[in-house]
C-alpha cells in the first residue's frame, strides 16, 4: 500500500511539473532570448542557461513518470537509466550554481555598478556558464561510474540508480558529501550575503523609490526561497546520509521540489532580472551623473 502511494505521489508530481513547466519555460526561453538579442546582460544570460537546464529537466521527466507508472520499477534499457540519471541531477546542481552566480552578479549590479558596467561583455556571463555546466556534468559523472564499472555494478537490480550495494554506497556516500558542501552550502551562503548585501544597500539609498526597493527585495527573497525549497531539502539527505552509512529511503520524496521548481522558475527569474536591472541602471546613472558633474566643474573652474 506504501508503495502504490509513494509511486502516485511521485507520477502525479511529475505530471504537474510537466504540463506547467514545459510551457512556462519554453515562454521564458523566448523571452530570454529576445531581450539577449536586443542588449544581452549577464543575468539575462544565466537565467536563459537556468531555463535550458529546466528544460533539459523537463525533457527527461517522462521516463521518471514511466519509471512512476511501472512502481518504480526500470524496464527501460539500462543506459536510459545512466542517462536519465545524469540529466536529472546535474541540472538540479546547474541551477543551484548559476543562482550563486546570478547573486553574485545583481550584488556588483547594486553595490559597486561603475564595476558592473565593465563586466556587461555577454563573453563573461558565457564563460561563467559554460565553467559552471562543466562543474555539475563532472560531479555528476559518478552516475555512469557507480553503475558501469565492473567492480561496482549490480546485475540483478530492478530499479534506477536506487537500492544501492555496500560497494557502491562506500563511494557515493563520501561524493555526495561533498556534494553537499560544495554544490549547496557554499553557494547557498554566497547567495544569502549578496542579498543580504542587496537589500541594506538599497535601502540605504533614497534615490531608489519605494516599489523599486520592494520589488527588487521581494525578488532577491523569492530566489533565496526557491534555493532553500527546491534544492536544499534533497542535498540534506546527502549529509544525513553520509553520517546514517546509508541513502535515506525518503530521499526520493525530496526530489519532488526540484521537479516542481520548474515551474516556480520561470515567473520568478522573468522578473527578478527586469527589477535588479533597473536598480543596477539606475545606480550607474548617477554615478554618471556624478562623474560628469565634477568633470564640468573642472573645466568651468579652470576657465
Amino acid at each position: 500500500m506504501e508503495t502504490v502511494v509513494r509511486t502516485e505521489v511521485i507520477l502525479s508530481v511529475y505530471i504537474i511539473s510537466f504540463l506547467i513547466g514545459l510551457p512556462a519555460n519554453l515562454l521564458a526561453l523566448y523571452a530570454f532570448s529576445v531581450k539577449i538579442h536586443s542588449k544581452p546582460l549577464p543575468t539575462d544570460i544565466l537565467l536563459l542557461n537556468l531555463t535550458i537546464s529546466d528544460l533539459l529537466f523537463l525533457i527527461i521527466l517522462p521516463l521518471k513518470m514511466h519509471e512512476a507508472a511501472s512502481g518504480m520499477i526500470w524496464t527501460l534499457p539500462k543506459i536510459l537509466c545512466s542517462f536519465t540519471s545524469f540529466t536529472f541531477f546535474s541540472t538540479i546542481y546547474t541551477s543551484s550554481l548559476l543562482l550563486m552566480a546570478v547573486s553574485v552578479i545583481r550584488y556588483i549590479g547594486v553595490a559597486f555598478p561603475i564595476i558592473y558596467h565593465r563586466l556587461l561583455k555577454p563573453v563573461y556571463a558565457l564563460v561563467i556558464s559554460a565553467i559552471i555546466w562543466l562543474i555539475s556534468a563532472a560531479h555528476c559523472s559518478i552516475v555512469f561510474f557507480t553503475q558501469h564499472h565492473p567492480s561496482l555494478q549490480s546485475e540483478n537490480s530492478t530499479v534506477c540508480y536506487e537500492n544501492f550495494t555496500e560497494k557502491q554506497l562506500n563511494i557515493l556516500l563520501p561524493v555526495r558529501l561533498e556534494f553537499f558542501f560544495v554544490l549547496c552550502l557554499i553557494p547557498l551562503l554566497i547567495c544569502v550575503y549578496c542579498y543580504l548585501r542587496c537589500i541594506l544597500i538599497l535601502y540605504s539609498r533614497p534615490r531608489i523609490t519605494r516599489m523599486q526597493k520592494q520589488k527588487a527585495i521581494g525578488m532577491a527573497l523569492g530566489t533565496l526561497a526557491v534555493f532553500l525549497i527546491c534544492v536544499v531539502p534533497y542535498n540534506i539527505s546527502h549529509l544525513l546520509g553520509y553520517f546514517q552509512g546509508e541513502s535515506p529511503k525518503w530521499r526520493y520524496y525530496t526530489l519532488l521540489f526540484s521537479a516542481f521548481n520548474t515551474c516556480i522558475d520561470p515567473i520568478i527569474f522573468y522578473f527578478s532580472s527586469s527589477a535588479f536591472h533597473c536598480t543596477s541602471e539606475k545606480s550607474i546613472f548617477r554615478k554618471r551623473g556624478r562623474n560628469d558633474s565634477g568633470v564640468q566643474r573642472q573645466g568651468t573652474s579652470s576657465s
